[in-house]
Parts: structure tokens; C-alpha cells; sequence
């Protein structure tokens, strides 16, 4: 496994190829792969700048990247755009200060079908959680793989006190 901070950059043409290839895929094979492309290399360029950004990535035997988890140290105030504000409304403000702020966010873990199986997901997310005393992540409603692997794993979904969304909030254990 690789461990990567800004020099993530040097391979994001790579990491945006596996990333659309986990992210175009069921469930979300509803997303146009070009768009799929553009937004999440446009998105690449800033994350690698946030505070506490860090990301590992592991090969297949063949070189091709198998697997990456991509990450930074989560700000105050509280974001609002992008899934945020959802994650605002669901949990409420005390418990975003609480389990949230300054905790490492998850932002984006794939897997590719072809190191499905292996164990890889879970060796990404408890790097991450070893590396980070806190993280946390968010998981589609849809994905209903992701949402019983992370119960699997132990994770915690906060207390809902606001109204349902189409996210699920997960802390580490």
C-alpha cells in the first residue's frame, strides 16, 4: 500500500481512470462516465490542498492501481455544499461538532472489480482509521453493499435527529 499526500497529483490521470471505472458501475451506473471524468479531476486539483489531505492507493499485481481511499481532516466551520448540508439536517449540529469536526473524512474509497473480494476495502479503511483517531464517511442509501460492508466493519451511523436523506453517516467504531 502507498500512502500519498499533494504527490497524489502525480498519478491523477491513473487514480481518475479507477475512479470512474468503481463510480460508473452498479449503482451508479446512471453516471455519464465523461462528466464522471472531468468533475472528479477538476475536484482532484483542490482536495490535495485541504488540511490533513492524505490518500493511499494499492496495486494489482499487475500495476494497475486495485484500490484507493482518499481523504482530509475535516474543517470548521462546517461545509454546506456537496452532500454537507444533508449531513447537517440528518445528525444535526452538536453531533457534527462532536463526531465530525477535526475527525479524517473519508472522502472517496473504491475498489476495483477485479480486487473485489480480497480484502482490500477493508485493509484501506483501517489504514486510515489507524493513521486517524476519528474518520468518518458517507454512503449512499442505494449502495447497499457499501452500507452493510461498513455495519460489517463496525462503524457507527450517529443518531438521526433530523429528517431522512438519501445519505447514511458512518464513524469509526
Amino acid at each position: 500500500m502507498h500512502t500519498y499526500g499533494r504527490d497524489l497529483l502525480e498519478i491523477a490521470d491513473e487514480l481518475t481512470t479507477a475512479y470512474v471505472e468503481v463510480f460508473t458501475a452498479p449503482p451508479f451506473e446512471h453516471r455519464d462516465a465523461e462528466e464522471t471524468r472531468i468533475a472528479f479531476r477538476k475536484r482532484l486539483e483542490t482536495d490535495v490542498e485541504r488540511d490533513g489531505f492524505q490518500a493511499w492507493t494499492e496495486r494489482s499485481e499487475d500495476g494497475r492501481i486495485a484500490g484507493f481511499l482518499t481523504g482530509w481532516t475535516t474543517p470548521a466551520p462546517f461545509r454546506t455544499d456537496r452532500a454537507y448540508g444533508s449531513v447537517l439536517d440528518r445528525i444535526g449540529s452538536e453531533q457534527v461538532e462532536e463526531l465530525l469536526i477535526g475527525a479524517y473524512e473519508v472522502d472517496e474509497l473504491g475498489v476495483l472489480a477485479h480486487a473485489r473480494g480480497t480484502g482490500l476495502a477493508r485493509r484501506l479503511l483501517e489504514t486510515a482509521a489507524q493513521e486517524h483517531k476519528r474518520a468518518w464517511l458517507l454512503a449512499w442509501n442505494q449502495n447497499h453493499d457499501a452500507v452493510a460492508f461498513y455495519r460489517h466493519l463496525g462503524w457507527q451511523e450517529p443518531e438521526v435527529r433530523g429528517p431522512e436523506t438519501d445519505i447514511i453517516v458512518f464513524v469509526t467504531p
